[in-house]
């Protein structure tokens, strides 16, 4: 897919890096850190993540202050300027019906933050891999501890010559991802930003907390969160859907905070974005019968499939056990069978 790369000036005087492709309904991304505007077509790691975007909506993204081909001499590197950032893009790529607004990760916060300052301009919030609070103002100590090793590793060993350093920190994003995945990702680090802007992007990043603000969020959101996340813990994704108004949250069975191609997680993550924003799915599922399920149902399958109770069902998806059981009873019909044992067995189907 083509795209025109163009810069926009923020307030401060620092010069942003933005890019638009496809048509239809806007979509923006809020920056994310370890993307890139020149290398994202071409990596096994986002590359479909943009295809899918680009052929669904006029997707918007850019390369956040300090990293990717953004200014990279910068000071101010806080979610008060994320949010300014994000704005000053959006109104750069002239948009003028209201966006359905993408937050991934730390980018959650971003567009949260956004959507309650121009609630006008937003039509849908969609936050996958978010968190509330970040790992230096985590009340479980192991997460907070975690956290501060994976900074120590950053500041030491970022700009070295050994990956190690780097891969320490990537394979968290994608542990299951393949050998080559993982090298991609090392050498971005590289490419995305300096030792000391990473190790600033770091504290800030732990230092995110909008959880005083989530009430305020009025526009529909979908929040999305893989079920073993080790960059953003899943009770991250829970606690967003339960404190955002209304807000619906599906859980998708994977151990990558970013998900990759091959896996069934991304498939649901599209039909749910597609579902929720009112556009048709040109995807379809390995199983036909499965076509017809929604979003929830599919979560509800999943974790059918994980040997989960009705009861961690509900704990999952943030409903009640009555909720879970309407799911099931629907999921069955739709699938044509009578009980846990024969949906786990279609559900495994392979594709004919």
């Amino acid at each position: 897919m083509k795209q025109g790369v163009h810069y926009v000036s923020t307030a401060d005087d620092v010069s942003l890096a933005w890019a638009s492709l496809g048509r239809g309904v806007p979509l923006v991304k809020a920056a994310t850190w370890l993307t890139h505007l020149q290398y994202d077509l071409e990596s096994p790691v986002w590359s479909h993540w943009v295809r899918f975007l680009g052929e669904h909506f006029r997707y918007i993204r850019y390369d956040e202050r300090g990293c990717g081909m953004s200014d990279r001499v910068v000071r101010d590197l806080d979610l008060p300027q994320w949010v300014d950032d994000l704005e000053t893009v959006i109104e750069a790529a002239r948009v003028t019906q209201p966006v359905v607004l993408l937050g991934i990760s730390q980018g959650a916060a971003t567009a949260i933050r956004y959507a309650i300052r121009h609630p006008e301009r937003v039509s849908h919030l969609i936050l996958y891999g978010g968190y509330a609070v970040g790992g230096l103002r985590s009340g479980d100590p192991q997460r907070l501890a975690l956290y501060k090793a994976v900074m120590d590793v950053v500041r030491l060993g970022w700009g070295s010559d050994n990956p190690a350093f780097r891969q320490l920190f990537t394979s968290r994003f994608v542990p299951r991802g393949t050998q080559a995945q993982l090298d991609w990702f090392n050498e971005l680090c590289r490419r995305t930003t300096s030792v000391d802007n990473a190790g600033a992007l770091m504290q800030a990043r732990g230092n995110v907390d909008v959880r005083d603000c989530l009430a305020q969020v009025t526009t529909p959101t979908l929040v999305l969160h893989a079920s073993r996340d080790q960059i953003a813990p899943p009770s991250q994704g829970r606690y967003l859907a339960s404190h955002i108004p209304g807000a619906t949250f599906v859980q998708l069975n994977s151990d990558n905070h970013v998900l990759l191609e091959d896996e069934p997680a991304w498939l649901l993550f599209q039909q749910a974005v597609l579902e929720f924003t009112g556009m048709s799915t040109g995807a379809q599922p390995a199983e036909p019968s499965q076509s017809r399920l929604t979003a929830r149902e599919r979560a509800a399958l999943g974790l059918l499939c994980e040997g989960r109770s009705n009861a961690q069902i509900a704990w999952e998806l943030g409903v009640s056990e009555k909720t879970v059981r309407n799911h099931l009873s629907n999921l069955y019909r739709k699938l044509g069978v009578r009980s846990r044992a024969e949906a786990m067995v279609r559900a495994q189907r392979p594709t004919s």
